[in-house]
């Protein structure tokens, strides 16, 4: 024992030391922003994944997310009803707006308060209801559901409910609940972009005149845009830097970020015109303010929380955007695989359904495929929200890969129906989802900058088990008491390293057959789970060796560290459809899907860390941590041909696998709508087609010789008058080639289209 004890302080005062002082040397250095944001948030399921060694027992304890019977009630009714007033077509081209009824009815139901608690006269949802409405509004209108995703997002309601004084809970939550009160909250500047931590709106605390009375208060000047609801708000949320020159609250100079609430009448208060975000039409616009002067009331928090603002943005943030952009983007992909899959089977060309055809079955096997992944990501970080989590690492996940699957699904779905697709009227059911796609990849951190430097960049110290603990030792004050810290956490940290090598590289020498998988999930797909614990210990070993290689720089090398975050979000996306297929009840039916969607995790995360180690600086090292990794060579390969006919199959009719994967869209019931229509087209184009079969035969027989009828569109006409069809088979004849007739119809407009409008009076 006694000789233990001496090793150990030998191994701390002579080698701990040394690498304590060459540590403190290459370690990056923080910005006190930087350190809000990694510290900001907690870590979930994304710890385990970065740990090399997940915990299934863990992972299989997660609730199954559910909604309460009066979620449930709420958007079969509510929701239902509100989806049923708006007319996209009529928003996006005369009213540029929701219409005045749309807007009562969303007051008065209190979908702007779904967060807000009951005892503040709010609904006091779920984050898993709260994702549920969403994805269902945007399944008909951008502009509705981004009127009511901003409110219960990241804004003064969330700030106001975490960190307001109960004065300003009491006075303003129920005012925003029921829609009183319109809120906006303004944070990005044109100066500063995506870094908001660099904004240069200012306020200057000093004293003024307020109610007749002279009070402390801030004087604060910004300049923002792109805030969304700007142009209506009632109630102003802004975000600024915040200076005390006299030291009116203290000896700090910069105060930091801080939040305040201010009412958009406040004197000096300018709400601008209105932006036009790709034709969405949701209220969206600028905002400005010269030497305004606030009371300290108006801090959200009051004084306690001044300079505490970009961490309450940073930990509102990790929830909202769990929720809203992956909600919103499920929504519009959902959307896009039930039209385009009924489209494709009711559209012939050369006698045959476009579904059946390879090149459109691939694209649509691909679509479901992408459309289920990004269902089960944004169900499972909401159900992550509802547990207490506030995961800012796996919130830039959803955001950024389900935005990007979404913009994948509308951009196959536009590929498939063609010129359908590129004419807008009322009866295209995917332009406006197309033409608006961009807005999901920009907002709320813009997805290039999300993937090189939010999800790595965060999840690296966040989610690994030792380097934070490192990094706080370096900042302790007490020498000893530093180094005793750094001694037992670098050794940790060593003894992690090489334990995710030797995993390594035993599943690289004879595969992963012996890593442990959960005994009670689905036989059918037990595999994929030692395939996540073989790519999870490759992972947790190639970022110690990438911090190895690169030191303190490694945050500057952003296609490594895009990489690496990359293959932690695949394998985040892997789990979570493997987690979905397990609440949904294993059905059987739905297993192609499953196996495509994991399968091209697990080949993309393979892919990334090859692409890692091709591009290290030192190609020697790459190569031999490559062999270490793969030492017989790639071992996962894109998904099979086969599973595609077995996903499409079940697209192209209705199904029970249909209806799983496009369960949120709202489908009208009128006729007239372009969904609606595709809904009984997709019906009787089923029921025809052994009646087509029939008369393609008779036609191949020659009974139709040299009528000149016997084209696609007449000859049902001559079947009957040759009396090889009866009058009822006629009738549904007829009745499908009405129904396909709309279905495949273009809208066209008048000339004057053209002519100059409203839309050259534009602001640069």
């Amino acid at each position: 024992m006694r000789l233990y004890q001496n090793l150990k302080q030998f191994r701390k005062d002579k080698i701990s030391k040394r690498l304590f002082s060459f540590f403190k040397t290459v370690q990056p250095a923080m910005s006190s922003t930087e350190k809000d944001a990694i510290e900001a948030g907690t870590v979930w399921w994304d710890a385990d994944l970065f740990s090399g060694k997940p915990d299934w027992k863990h992972f299989q304890s997660f609730p199954k997310p559910q909604l309460t019977a009066e979620e449930k009630a709420f958007i079969n009714n509510e929701v239902q009803q509100v989806c049923a007033m708006v007319d996209e077509w009529k928003a996006t081209t005369i009213d540029y707006d929701l219409d005045s009824a749309t807007w009562d009815y969303i007051k008065k139901n209190l979908f702007l308060g779904m967060i807000i608690p009951k005892e503040y006269g709010g609904l006091g949802f779920s984050a898993f209801a709260h994702a549920e409405v969403i994805t269902q509004l945007s399944t008909r209108s951008s502009a509705l559901a981004v009127t009511v995703m901003v409110p219960n997002s990241l804004g003064p309601a969330e700030l106001l409910i975490h960190y307001g004084t109960q004065t300003q809970k009491e006075y303003y939550l129920p005012r925003l609940a029921d829609g009183r009160e319109i809120p906006a909250f303004a944070l990005t500047s044109p100066w500063a972009g995506s870094d908001a931590a660099a904004i240069p709106d200012s306020g200057i605390i000093c004293k003024g005149e307020w109610q007749g009375e002279e009070v402390l208060g801030i004087k604060v000047t910004w300049d923002k845009r792109y805030i969304t609801l700007a142009p209506i708000c009632t109630l102003l949320g802004l975000a600024f830097r915040l200076y005390d020159p006299d030291g009116l609250l203290g000896d700090k100079k910069d105060m930091g970020i801080t939040c305040a609430l201010i009412p958009h009448d406040h004197p000096g208060v300018e709400i601008g015109r209105r932006h036009f975000p790709l034709n969405t039409v949701f209220m969206n616009g600028p905002t400005r303010g010269h030497d305004v002067f606030i009371p300290m009331d108006f801090v959200i928090g009051g004084v306690e929380m001044v300079g505490k603002g970009w961490r309450m943005l940073m930990e509102c943030l990790a929830a909202g955007r769990s929720i809203s952009l992956p909600s919103a983007n499920v929504g519009i992909s959902q959307l896009a695989l039930r039209t385009v899959s009924a489209y494709a089977r009711v559209r012939q060309q050369f006698n045959l359904s476009i579904g059946r055809f390879e090149g459109v079955e691939e694209i649509l096997s691909r679509m479901a495929a992408q459309t289920y992944t990004g269902n089960a990501v944004r169900v499972m970080t909401a159900g992550a929200v509802d547990l207490g989590e506030k995961p800012s690492i796996l919130s830039g996940i959803a955001k950024y890969h389900v935005t990007e699957m979404g913009r994948k699904v509308v951009n196959d779905g536009m590929d498939i129906i063609g010129g359908k697709g590129i004419c807008l009227g009322p009866s295209n059911f995917l332009g406006r989802g197309y033409q608006q796609l961009p807005v999901g990849i920009t907002v709320e951190g813009a997805n290039i900058l999300t993937r090189n430097l939010i999800i790595f960049g965060q999840g690296a110290i966040r989610c690994h088990p030792y380097i934070l603990k490192e990094m706080q030792s370096a900042k302790e004050t007490d020498k000893e008491l530093a180094l005793k810290h750094f001694d037992v956490n670098i050794w940790g940290h060593i003894t992690h390293t090489f334990k995710n090598m030797g995993r390594s590289l035993l599943s690289s020498l004879i595969g992963s057959w012996w890593t442990s998988v959960p005994i009670q999930v689905d036989p059918a797909t037990r595999h994929y789970y030692r395939y996540i614990n073989r790519l999870s210990s490759l992972f947790a070993f190639m970022v110690d060796m990438s911090i190895a290689i690169y030191g303190g720089d490694l945050k500057k090398h952003e296609k490594i560290s895009a990489r690496l975050g990359d293959i932690l979000s695949h394998l985040y996306l892997a789990t979570a459809t493997l987690k979905y297929h397990e609440n949904q009840g294993r059905p059987t039916e739905d297993l192609p899907i499953i196996h495509k969607a994991v399968q091209e995790q697990l080949y993309l995360a393979q892919e990334a860390l090859f692409r890692i180690y091709a591009n290290l600086p030192n190609r020697l090292i790459g190569g031999i941590l490559r062999i270490m990794g793969f030492m017989w060579g790639r071992v996962f390969t894109k998904p099979s041909d086969k599973l595609d006919r077995q996903i499409v199959e079940k697209l192209l009719q209705p199904s029970a696998t249909r209806d799983r994967l496009t369960a949120n869209c709202f489908i009208p019931k009128a006729e007239k709508e372009p969904i609606a229509l595709l809904e009984k087209a997709l019906v009787i184009a089923i029921q025809c087609e052994p009646l087509d079969a029939r008369i393609r035969q008779d036609n191949k027989n020659g009974i139709f010789k040299n009528d000149a009828r016997a084209n696609v569109r007449d000859i049902a006409d001559i079947a009957f008058e040759y009396g090889r069809i009866n009058e009822e088979e006629y009738q549904l004849l007829q009745e499908r080639n009405r129904l396909r007739d709309a279905v495949i119809k273009v809208d066209d407009f008048p000339f004057d289209l053209t002519k100059p409008t409203a839309f050259m009076q534009f602001h640069s």
